[in-house]
């Protein structure tokens, strides 16, 4: 009897601990299957100044906001001409292979640029992400390299990249103020590409898409991006942008344990930036990085072609052979491919025309009043300076029989301005007096030479010149010089527009000016709040 109640007991007592045992796992569960910390991160857009912060330089899985620096150098590299929206690309088995989410391409399938970008920016598709990457820069890991190198140029000191869609792998980390700076970058220095992360839905291509962020696009007034993240390691991650009159606000959230809460939390942040943000305040643009393009990655690794044979008909990817060098003499010069045109985007061109229409007529005004003010001047005279002739010469001239005229090249030495040769040529017989410019009078006078005499300098002291500005790209610096030639045509007019490329950017340069015109033209262009410096003779 009694060992009966001990056996119960015993049951008893282990049954109270395996429900005590399963009550603590219940309870642990939820607890280590929650998203990684939580971090926010508020800015005024305009400003950069810092409105919120929590846990904002812990460094966490990013996931999907990775993609923002993707899509930032392929926007780099179509502004430099590296690549353009219509190269087709080839897509490798390494991007056909990414998880979801996915735009779903196939390995050797060639798609547009364009199409890849928007699925990554839109669908936050990893294969299309991979694609441009490997475009770009070859391989994965030399965009990677490049990935961080532009990271550390644009301030984010504690992001690491390692891929270039945002799965997780180790070391691949961030923070909510690198992101946040990432995200001002992005709208700052291509606002022609922004517009995509607001479309609901757009073209890929092969498909239509839907944003992944349209529940916050649709919810919260003045939403117009930027992008989303999701992975187990990362939590529900959202980098935020939305604009109220003159007013925007980025805010950034790591950690999020659903959509639903991490929008509702963007959503009590953006309220606060809009909260504490000034109304009125001048606008600070971030400084944009150099452009180092793939220079310092190494080069991508790829499979030595196969010899053409008769069943492969091509090269192909394959084993790689034995390489000889051949040395030949060099029948015919090479020159190297044009690099393609890339034509600049509708937006920039309505600009231009609206800045060039307003250039225009603001210089037709400060014309007229110009006018109004002091008439133009007559031109001066050139004085000619006379030069004497030995009276021997002068003798031989007149006695010499009278021949059919022939075009005599005189020259006006104007001691203002040196003037151009001037030309002259009439069907007259000879006068009989010729005074003959020559300095030749040493010469036996028995056979006089004919003497042409041309001038002595072309350049007129036009050896100086100004720089209005150093810039990002050619574009930017032609149209500048464009701008302010219009704004400047009095003392501009005859100059030369030329652009200088440099180690770091590109000169606007106006040239072949004498030095009282471009000192001139400097002062008038300062007056008007324009950069502008003289250049001298080199």
């Amino acid at each position: 009897m009694v060992s009966d109640v001990r056996l119960r007991l015993g049951q008893y007592v282990r049954d109270g601990l395996f429900l005590t045992v399963m009550l603590c796992a219940m309870v642990l569960a939820p607890l280590t299957g929650m998203a990684a910390p939580y971090a926010a991160f508020v800015i005024d857009a305009r400003t950069g100044e810092v409105l919120h912060s929590r846990n904002a330089d812990t460094r966490l899985h990013p996931a999907s906001l990775t993609k923002m620096m993707t899509l930032y150098i392929a926007f780099e590299a179509i502004e430099h001409g590296e690549i353009s929206l219509d190269t087709k690309v080839r897509i490798s088995k390494h991007a056909a292979s990414m998880p979801p989410s996915k735009l779903g391409l196939r390995a050797g399938q060639r798609i547009k640029l364009r199409y890849l970008i928007r699925a990554a920016a839109v669908k936050s598709a990893n294969d299309a992400a991979t694609a441009i990457g490997e475009a770009i820069s070859g391989s994965e890991a030399a965009f990677a390299r490049r990935m961080n190198r532009t990271a550390k140029a644009l301030g984010m000191s504690r992001t690491t990249f390692k891929n270039m869609n945002g799965l997780t792998a180790a070391g691949h980390l961030s923070t909510a103020r690198d992101m946040t700076t990432l995200g001002r970058h992005v709208f700052y220095d291509y606002p022609q590409y922004y517009n995509l992360f607001s479309r609901i839905t757009t073209d890929a291509g092969i498909k239509q898409v839907y944003n992944t962020n349209r529940r916050l696009l649709g919810a919260y007034r003045g939403a117009d991006g930027i992008k989303t993240g999701y992975t187990r390691a990362a939590g529900f991650n959202l980098v935020a942008s939305a604009r109220r009159g003159k007013e925007r606000i980025i805010a950034t959230v790591f950690g999020g344990r659903s959509t639903a809460t991490r929008n509702a939390k963007v959503a009590e942040l953006l309220d606060l930036g809009f909260r504490r943000a000034p109304t009125n305040v001048r606008v600070r643009k971030p400084a944009r990085p150099p452009y180092m393009g793939n220079r310092g990655l190494g080069k991508p690794s790829t499979p030595a072609p196969t010899p053409v044979t008769p069943s492969t008909g091509g090269y192909t990817a394959g084993v790689a052979g034995k390489t000889i060098r051949l040395v030949t003499s060099v029948s015919k010069s090479m020159r190297p491919p044009q690099r393609p045109t890339v034509a600049p985007p509708e937006e920039l061109l309505v600009a231009m025309k609206s800045d060039i229409e307003s250039a225009l007529a603001e210089a037709q005004q400060t014309v007229v009043a110009e006018a109004a003010i002091e008439p133009p001047k007559p031109a001066p005279k050139p004085e000619v300076a006379e030069i004497t002739v030995p009276e021997t010469l002068v003798a031989e001239a007149v006695e010499e029989p009278a021949k059919p005229a022939e075009p005599v090249v005189t020259a006006a030495v104007n001691t203002a301005t040196a003037a151009a040769p001037v030309v002259t040529s009439a069907p007259l017989p000879r006068p009989a007096k010729v005074i003959l410019a020559s300095a030749l009078a040493t010469q036996p006078a028995a056979q006089p030479e004919p003497v042409v005499v041309t001038r002595i300098s072309t350049s007129g002291g036009r050896l100086w010149g100004i720089n209005v500005g150093r810039y990002d790209s050619q574009y930017q610096a032609e149209r500048v010089l464009l701008k302010t030639a219009l704004k400047e045509m009095t003392t501009l007019d005859g100059s030369l527009r030329k652009v200088v490329r440099r180690s770091t950017g590109f000169d606007a340069n106006f040239v072949g000016m004498t030095r009282e015109t471009a000192e001139l033209a400097c002062r008038r262009l300062q007056a008007r709040n324009i950069a502008c410096s003289t250049m001298g003779p080199s």
